[in-house]
């Protein structure tokens, strides 16, 4: 076993050595759900992953989960703490860089939204990774409503994310009500943790974290338990080296419209630093992304000479990417160095640089410790000033009054007791404090709580009829910092006879392009203001921009009820909006400089076009195969991540048999007649097809006579209804369908069914020997293995277009029509052809079918009763890597070989 301290050294690569409280944390041999209260400059990031990875990956303790989810509340800690996880695990020789052989290596993913190179992270749900991402996007995807990620993808990331991960919620005291959600989940996952198969456990970190935070009706169970001995840093420590920092205070007050006058303190400051070891560098933190532009630009009115820079969350990543090797480093910060730096919030957690003086707006108190943080973090002395800009209800926004009242007392009372604001100082000062006024200065009432029903509402992804999804914003962020995602694009101006111009279908965002905009703002900016009696419903006029329709799979003029969290939207670059000096700037008409798109490998970019639309068959696109060669090819992978992810072995029996079973839909007639290509195979089972091969949208899917159309087809439907004839055919009293509703059909008039049961094939044999409650997991797993067509059964708006035959079989469901056949198809090389299944739409039903027995959604209920939503969506996710990572073997299929004449 390798020491902790060794591997530490390592992972430093060989400067520094573990603090005590590092080698104490990670000692803990079990992982479990804790609080981490370290000041900032103590090493919380390289703490957290020596833990993590010790134990996971230096011993291969399969007690700790493989996924280490590290959530930030601010876009600007990402990448820095992308970079050192990235340096650590080179260190040590452990990184994957997305290529070569993944075992015994660590992938390092960035979760952003928008297509990237490292997307694939989610086909190998039994390595180790680590997943960095913003509380928006990591927070909607724990609530199965991913950010800027294609729907069909929310249930796969869901369930990865549920499942065999240690959630670090990082800097919490900036995370509003998402820290109360990241509560509320755990709780309830540990509730499901009985009937799950992997851990999944929560570490809440922040230096001011206090932990009535986590309480709530729901948590009350765990709390004990999570708060039992916080990982702290005794007193003494705090005293001893970085604690022992001298940082001098001085308060004073200038009003918030007084731009030039806070410019003119900050500047006086400036002009007043000695030169240091680290340079002399002021940092001036605003509270609005807004004055900390009116403050920049009176800088540059005043002073033309000193180096400045503008920091704050309304930036591209490509604009960003260049803070950390310009000024927002630890490298930066040399003796010779003269700079100012105006920022917002974003620096208060993560950004490693040291100034000489930090001057602050007046902030709730667990802010500004953060903020006193970035002074003289890496030793000599300091000087802190903090401004109060107004304390009414408009200029203290975006934070409570009451906030701001009780951090300008409690600083009144240090500089009564002639302290300063260093660690020591600060911490015998809150020890000082009574209970009642440390809640005065730690507050924290969420404005939304997730219940334990909405979690299992947010299981089902189907939307409703109009498109329309559940709202999950709420419990990611409070007002108007909920965010939508925006990026600029050179599309021509429409031209007078010709089609209006739109982005490219194929054009989809990288993530170094999206901006993150107060979806608000974005409304106002691009509709412009509206009241109630002046609705501003579509676009101004000069402006053109476009929302992603998942129906459709197409970009779509925008219009105002579009624009909600967590959308993208895709603006012309001569519309103006943004500067890359200043980031989002409604104000601006300057033509905005696209980034250059993302090349990505056709197999990941497969991925990203599945999963954006309703039926694309991108991930079907590959060499000729049949249905029986892709399905054993799937059923070895799901073999395989059984096997390493330690599944139990019947679970392994039925995701393998999932993987054997799950695209015979493919034998629909209308799936076969979409593809079409000279030299295609004579055959009625192929299951991939060259890109060329596939018809376009819309009308996709229809037979080779083209006499029936199909819109909208979802073949895994028609596999999954397959499992429910093979019983019909071979058994109408198997346990999973009329077995056990024979006495209650018979008392409501049905007799039963009257031919005798078929011999069953040796294929169908697998499906008969499963239980009831087997048979609704396989059914499941068959069904949800594209993430499109999941708990609800019902008529999709492309099912609406269909022209009825007027044989009294009715509507499809999602393309499929009750009556309808798969043909005889070969489903397992070496054993004799499947028979002819006719399909039956009655577990689409509500109540007691007597034909299938208990609905669809009675099945898909006990299911989750039984598993809870993470193991099952976990299950889901691990059946969807097996299949995509088949979809990409370039094996020969050898039912496609010529045959040999004897």
């Amino acid at each position: 076993m390798t020491s902790f301290d060794d591997w530490f050294a390592a992972l430093a690569g060989g400067r520094t050595t573990a603090h005590r409280w590092q080698g104490e944390f990670a000692r803990d041999p079990v992982p479990r759900s804790r609080l981490i209260r370290i000041p900032t400059g103590m090493g919380k990031t390289l703490g957290i992953l020596s833990a993590w990875s010790w134990h996971r990956i230096a011993n291969g303790d399969d007690r700790w989960p493989r996924r280490l989810v590290w959530c930030l509340p601010m876009r600007v800690l990402v990448e820095q703490t992308e970079s050192v996880v990235r340096e650590a695990l080179g260190n040590v020789e452990r990184l994957w860089c997305g290529r070569g052989a993944h075992a015994g290596k660590v992938g390092v993913h960035v979760l952003m939204g928008g297509i990237d190179p490292g997307n694939d992270w989610n086909l190998y749900p039994e390595e180790c990774a680590v997943l960095i991402g913003t509380q928006d996007m990591l927070l909607s995807r724990a609530l199965n409503r991913g950010y800027a990620s294609g729907r069909a993808r929310w249930p796969l990331e869901f369930g990865l994310l549920s499942h065999d991960a240690l959630w670090v919620l990082d800097e919490v005291q900036l995370m509003d009500v998402g820290l109360a959600t990241s509560a509320q989940v755990q709780a309830f996952h540990d509730d499901d943790a009985p009937r799950g198969f992997r851990p999944r456990c929560s570490w809440w970190m922040s230096a001011t974290l206090q932990p009535d935070w986590l309480r709530s009706v729901d948590t009350a169970p765990q709390h004990a338990e999570w708060t039992r001995e916080p990982c702290r840093i005794d007193a003494a420590s705090r005293g001893e080296g970085l604690g022992s920092i001298s940082k001098a205070l001085r308060t004073t007050d200038i009003a918030a419209a007084d731009a030039r006058g806070f410019a003119q303190l900050c500047l006086e400051a400036h002009a007043s630093l000695a030169p240091g070891a680290y340079g002399r560098i002021t940092l001036i933190v605003c509270n609005t992304v807004e004055r900390a532009c009116a403050t920049f630009d009176a800088l540059r009115t005043l002073d033309g000479r000193t180096a400045m820079e503008l920091v704050h969350s309304r930036f591209r990543p490509t604009e960003r990417r260049e803070w950390r090797a310009r000024f927002l480093s630890r490298e930066q910060c040399a003796a010779e160095t003269e700079r100012i730096i105006v920022a917002t919030q974003v620096v208060e957690a993560g950004v490693d640089i040291s100034a000489s003086a930090v001057i602050s707006e007046l902030a709730p108190w667990s802010s500004l410790v953060q903020r006193f943080g970035r002074c003289a973090r890496y030793g000599g002395r300091g000087t802190v000033i903090v401004v109060d800009r107004g304390r009414e209800e408009g200029p203290a926004k975006p934070y409570d009054v009451q906030q701001l009242d009780a951090a300008w007392r409690a600083l009144a009372a240090i500089q009564d007791a002639g302290a300063d604001v260093g660690i020591a100082p600060l911490d015998a000062f809150e020890e000082s404090l009574s209970e009642g006024g440390r809640r005065d200065l730690y507050p924290y009432e969420p404005r939304h709580l997730l219940l334990r029903r909405e979690l299992v509402e947010l299981f089902d992804t189907t939307p409703d009829l109009s498109g329309a999804d559940l709202d999950v914003s709420r419990f990611i962020r409070s007002g108007e910092e909920r965010d939508l995602q925006v990026f600029w694009l050179a599309v021509p101006k429409h031209r007078k006879g010709a089609a209006p111009a739109r982005p490219p279908r194929a054009r989809q965002p990288g993530r170094e392009e999206l901006c993150a905009v107060p979806f608000l703002r974005a409304r106002e900016w691009l509709c412009g203001p509206e009241t109630k009696t002046a609705r501003k419903p579509r676009l101004k006029d000069r402006m053109r921009a476009w929302v992603w329709d998942w129906l459709d799979g197409d970009w779509v003029v925008a219009e105002r009820a579009m624009l909600t969290p967590g959308r993208i939207v895709c603006v012309a670059a001569d519309c103006g909006g943004y500067r890359v000096d200043r980031g989002f700037d409604p104000d601006s008409i300057t033509a905005v400089p696209p980034v250059p798109e993302v090349a990505l490998p056709v197999e990941s970019q497969a991925q990203d076009v599945a999963d954006a639309s309703d039926d694309a068959e991108a991930l079907s696109a590959a060499p000729w195969k049949t249905i029986a060669c892709h399905g054993r090819e799937a059923a070895e992978e799901a073999a395989a991540i059984a096997r390493a992810v330690g599944l139990l072995p019947r679970l392994g029996e039925l995701l393998t048999l999932a993987g054997r079973w799950h695209d015979l839909g493919k034998a629909h007639a209308a799936f076969q007649g979409a593809i079409r290509l000279e030299g295609r195979p004579d055959r009625p089972d192929l299951a991939k097809a060259p890109a060329a091969a596939w018809l376009k949208p819309p009308g996709s899917y229809r037979t080779a006579d083209n006499r029936e159309s199909r819109p909208g087809l979802r073949h895994e439907l028609a596999s999954m209804l397959a499992l429910f004839a093979v019983l019909q055919r071979c058994d109408p009293q198997h346990p999973a369908l009329l077995g056990p509703w024979g006495e209650a059909l018979a008392l409501l008039g049905h007799s039963g069914p009257t031919a005798a049961p078929a011999e069953p094939s040796a294929v169908e044999r697998d499906i008969l020997a499963c239980t009831a409650e087997e048979f609704d997991l396989l059914a499941y797993l068959v069904l949800c293995h594209h993430g499109k067509v999941r708990v609800a059964l019902h008529a999709s708006p492309k099912d609406q277009t269909y022209r009825d035959s007027g044989d009294g079989r009715g509507l499809p469901i999602r393309g499929v029509r009750d009556g309808d056949d798969l043909p005889s198809v070969l489903l397992e090389e070496g054993r004799p052809p499947l028979p002819r299944l006719v399909l039956s739409l009655e577990p689409a039903a509500m109540g007691l079918s007597h034909v299938t027995g208990r609905s669809w959604g009675e099945r898909t209920s006990g299911l989750l009763e039984h598993f809870g939503p993470g193991a099952l969506a976990w299950l889901e996710a691990l059946l969807i890597a097996a299949d995509r990572r088949a979809s990409r073997l370039t094996t020969t299929d050898p039912l496609l070989l010529p045959r040999t004449e004897p």
